[in-house]
């Protein structure tokens, strides 16, 4: 059995602090394993890293419990959403329009 290892970074980011850890980890670690294996989680107190989000190079991982990493990528936590999207876009739209109709009457 080979047991290379691979170079791979893990970064994580709240509005007032970030953290971007370099770590060498055996070939074949999934994108969660190398998240559990940051501790991340200990500069994030609160942090879920067995049921966050994770992406690699700002695209979401679908299955971070199967996709292995390759040498050299930057794996990323993300955090739960606030608010839908769409129902932010929503509540933008009914606004404009409420303000055009007051601008137009």
């Amino acid at each position: 059995m080979d047991n290379k290892a691979i170079v791979v970074e893990v970064v994580y980011a709240l509005a007032d602090k970030q953290k971007l850890l370099r770590l060498s980890v055996p070939q074949g670690t999934t994108v969660r394993q190398a998240a559990l294996m940051s501790g991340m989680a200990a500069h994030f107190p609160g942090l879920d890293l067995a049921g966050c989000p994770l992406g690699i190079f700002g695209k979401a991982v679908s299955k971070p419990d199967e996709r292995v990493l390759e040498d050299g990528e930057r794996v990323e936590i993300y955090r739960p959403l606030i608010a839908d999207p769409k129902e932010v876009r929503k509540q933008r739209a009914a606004k404009a329009k409420a303000r055009a109709v007051e601008e137009g009457s």
